[in-house]
């Protein structure tokens, strides 16, 4: 099959739906099929040169962007008469909302092609800026319902979002497929030398996402500053990339060396040192769709502490897999992270629940229901 994925962003993006598309173009790449990604030339920060290129064995097309409404938000109209130039058996796209669902929807039928919407669970508006709000509205009544009557299947990553989608959609359209884990999380790191590299003495607890106002990393800061009034043998690491959070959280941090803020890293190998060393996995989130870093957690035997909310809930267990804190209630947080710390019996158990449950969602797994549904409707 050819097939063509289209997000906002991608490599060198660092982000979930970034991810998500990598792991399943480069197992479609390995099953034999010739896959394309089509984004616009931005890596949210900077433009990106090249603008085609093939990252393990995926053509990536970067089409020039003529605006921008947000961090996350370009607009890149070329897409339109792009997208048309070449032959498709199933065009899919990332991401509900967008401009660019509509126009790959309209090329896909009058083309006659199948096309599938990963949602990727964007529905809450809180800590959007106005500019975004405002095409939100629009969205919402236009870009979806136009959207998903055009497509031909839409993929929700969590049943949570069943009820939002059938505002526009019959449930019979709708198929959840959950995100994925790699399955090197699952290896022991032999030599894991992540502690001594920063000089960890104790207990780590670790904060692993972007530095969002969505992600919460300024309660996870607040939660630590309050622990480590009592505690000495912890230290709190902060990994991932700024997204307009950075110099808040450094201002909060104020030199404490028992908080680390290390900025984003790459390369799987790194990731699943990281995860290893750590004992016990933060998520203080005012939202989520169904972050990777969940799957993660749980692949490399972490309890987790996370903020029910969205999808978080339908795949993580109190007290099986960790424990639920309500966004922004820092003693809960507290209270929580120190109950795991200090019971040894409470570590083994969700450490043993979660591995188990991660080993139901390998990127294999899931890239091979993707082929299934691919194959249903090319047929």
């Amino acid at each position: 099959m050819k097939i063509a994925h289209i997000n906002m962003f991608y490599l060198p993006t660092i982000g979930g739906v970034e991810q998500v598309m990598y792991e399943l173009a480069t197992r479609q790449v390995k099953a034999g099929h010739e896959v394309h990604v089509y984004c616009c030339d931005s890596d949210k920060h900077k433009i990106i040169k090249k603008k085609y290129e093939i990252i393990d064995g995926v053509h990536v097309h970067r089409l020039p962007y003529w605006f921008r409404l947000s961090l996350s938000t370009f607009i890149w109209p070329s897409l339109l008469w792009v997208l048309p130039k070449k032959e498709f058996d199933i065009i899919h796209t990332h991401v509900a909302g967008h401009a660019y669902i509509l126009i790959a929807g309209l090329i896909a039928k009058l083309k006659g092609t199948p096309h599938v919407i990963t949602t990727h669970c964007p529905w809450t508006t809180a800590f959007r800026p106005l500019a975004v709000r405002l095409p939100l509205f629009f969205a919402d009544r236009i870009f979806n319902r136009l959207s998903f009557k055009l497509c031909t299947r839409i993929v929700a990553i969590t049943p949570w979002e069943i009820p939002i989608l059938k505002k526009w959609a019959p449930k019979k359209k709708i198929t959840v497929i959950p995100n994925g884990v790699d399955s090197i999380l699952f290896k022991k790191v032999k030599n894991n030398k992540f502690k001594k590299r920063l000089n960890i003495k104790g207990k780590i607890v670790l904060f692993f996402g972007r530095l969002n106002p969505t992600k919460g990393p300024d309660k996870f800061v607040l939660a630590a500053k309050e622990i480590l009034k009592e505690r000495e043998d912890i230290t709190f690491v902060m990994i991932g990339p700024d997204e307009g959070m950075e110099p808040i959280v450094r201002k909060m941090i104020n030199n404490d060396k028992r908080i680390l803020l290390l900025g984003k890293i790459r390369g799987k190998e790194i990731i699943a040192e990281m995860y290893q060393a750590a004992d016990v996995y933060v998520m203080p989130s005012y939202r989520e769709g169904l972050p990777l870093t969940l799957f993660e957690a749980m692949a490399s035997g972490l309890p987790i502490v996370a903020s029910p909310v969205n999808g978080i809930p339908f795949e993580m267990k109190e007290p099986d897999n960790g424990f639920f804190v309500k966004y922004g209630d820092i003693s809960g947080l507290k209270e929580n992270i120190l109950r795991i710390l200090d019971n040894k019996n409470l570590i083994r158990k969700m450490s043993l629940n979660n591995i188990k449950k991660a080993r139901l969602y390998t990127w294999d797994a899931i890239a091979g229901r993707y082929e299934r549904l691919y194959k249903e409707l090319v047929d």
